[in-house]
């Protein structure tokens, strides 16, 4: 039944993208070009999915488990911001803002069999393989960091879930 859920889920995200024209390179390229001929729709796409995800995102912190059951696992609001999570930004910010694709919209275009979305969906995942090899410090129970990697096969059996 999850299975079934998550890709309900997963075709109305991805006919949001298509509706909203959030899977059109150009579209997102314009909404960066701040100094050229700028296209705010992305801005009220993303104002739409804050109004429309806050109140779920709000009850979610509440509960314990889902409507199918399983346990909800919410992030720790005081996980401190890292030169790793800023690195990552960056990354991601400039992928993004020189190919006009982050990954929802790239997954959506993977079945049109574009070159791009087939380019950007490998890079990215190279970069998740990538990042696997550099050590994170991750806090232990007693507060201090204690370094740890996660090995690529241990990252694709936790997709696998």
């Amino acid at each position: 039944m999850n299975a079934v859920t998550a890709a309900i889920f997963g075709l109305i995200f991805g006919a949001g993208l298509v509706i909203s024209g959030m899977t059109d390179p150009n579209r997102i390229l314009a909404f960066l070009d701040v100094a050229g001929e700028w296209d705010p729709s992305l801005a009220l796409v993303m104002v739409g999915a804050i109004a429309v995800a806050s109140p779920a995102y709000a009850l979610a912190r509440r509960l314990k488990t889902t409507a199918l059951g399983e346990a909800i696992d919410m992030p720790d609001r005081r996980r401190p911001i890292t030169l790793r999570l800023l690195a990552g930004a960056a990354i991601f910010g400039v992928g993004w803002g020189l190919s006009g694709l982050c990954p929802g919209p790239a997954i959506v275009l993977l079945g049109t069999a574009q070159l791009k979305a087939i380019l950007f969906f490998a890079a990215v995942v190279i970069g998740i393989w990538a990042a696997a090899l550099i050590p994170a410090a991750k806090p232990s129970a007693d507060g201090s960091a204690a370094k740890r990697t996660k090995a690529p096969a241990e990252m694709s059996a936790n997709l696998r879930k």
